[in-house]
């Protein structure tokens, strides 16, 4: 008799047999955040050049002192000439490729691999297109060099006009606007605290200035600091009561008002951490020189090869419209 938790003398197991069928699901997992809010909720526009080009202008400041004498003769007002601004075209591109060996064997979770990795890296892209629009990089011209690539000018580098710096010491420093381009980047000074009068400041600013900025959108750190912010007076979102279990507690907040309107607050996972943005969707646009697309490549050896690629740039129509807060403590 065998002992206990021994099997039977001459017992067949698994653990010696050979020809057991692997158990692997025919199902891939991917949590990979794939969200892009800002390009979700921008104006699609059309460049025609690398070098796209806009231009703004702006009425005088209101004079409670314009009171003319009766019969009086006048000579032409004052006029301003426009302003006008551009920013480059920037090329992001992936490009998959796979083997003859690889697209004839069975895999599982797909039935191509050529065209899971299509999938996979255009999903890539749109992240990288995201993270480009709302960065800090400055406008470059680019030349045929390897590292001489054309550089759009991130949302960081237009918010020049409605700002508050965070600078618990050193100072930081604002764009160099040539052209009508930012083409060089803002410096970081000392990270502060996001505190609720930076809120309040920067929507100011930019009501000041013609701008409703509807939008404020923050890293997760810094949209949690908001959700804490005295001034949401409740934390409910607008919920069917069926989606909400009974006890919830919702502890975000989504909607600020302030003096000046209501504001969504946005999460976004691809923005600089140390920034937070109050947007005016309105006067905001992605213009595309070339459109996300996918074209063949040449077939050089046993491999199969794909180009996904757009060229594409922030139109930041009138930068005013909106602002930012800057050198923000992340974490």
């Amino acid at each position: 008799m065998a002992g206990a938790g021994i099997a039977p003398s001459g017992t067949f197991t698994g653990y010696a047999a050979i020809g057991e069928r692997e158990d692997l699901q025919d199902i891939i997992y991917d949590i990979s955040p794939m969200d892009t809010p800002f390009m979700s909720n921008a104006g699609r526009g059309r460049a025609s050049a690398v070098f796209h080009e806009w231009q703004t202008d702006e009425l005088a400041a209101a004079s409670a002192s314009n009171a003319q004498v009766e019969g009086d003769d006048y000579g032409a007002s004052t006029a301003n000439a426009t302003v006008r601004l551009g920013n480059y075209t920037q090329i992001s591109a992936k490009a998959p490729r796979v083997t003859g060996t690889l697209r004839a064997v069975n895999t599982a979770g797909r039935r191509d691999e050529l065209s899971y990795q299509i999938a996979k890296r255009g999903r890539e892209l749109k992240r990288d297109i995201e993270s480009a629009l709302l960065g800090a990089q400055a406008a470059t011209a680019g030349s045929a060099a390897t590292s001489g690539a054309r550089t759009l000018a991130g949302m960081a580098c237009w918010l020049w006009d409605n700002q508050v710096q965070k600078d618990g010491g050193t100072a930081a420093t604002t764009p160099a606007v040539t052209s009508g381009a930012p083409t060089t980047a803002p410096t970081s000074g000392s990270a502060a605290t996001f505190v609720e009068a930076d809120l309040k400041s920067i929507v100011k600013q930019c009501w000041d200035n013609g701008g409703n900025p509807t939008v404020i959108m923050a890293g997760s750190f810094n949209k949690q600091v908001a959700s804490s912010f005295e001034g949401i007076g409740t934390q409910f979102r607008d919920v069917q009561p069926s989606e909400v279990m009974p006890g919830s507690i919702v502890g975000a907040a989504d909607i600020y008002i302030s003096d000046f309107g209501q504001h969504q607050i946005v999460a976004n996972r691809f923005m600089p951490t140390d920034n937070v943005y109050a947007l005016d969707m309105e006067y905001f646009e992605v213009a595309y020189l070339r459109p996300i697309q996918q074209e063949d490549l040449a077939k050089t050896g046993d491999s199969d090869r794909k180009l996904l690629i757009a060229e594409y740039t922030l139109c930041a129509k009138e930068p005013k419209s909106s602002g930012k807060i800057y050198n923000v403590t992340t974490s």
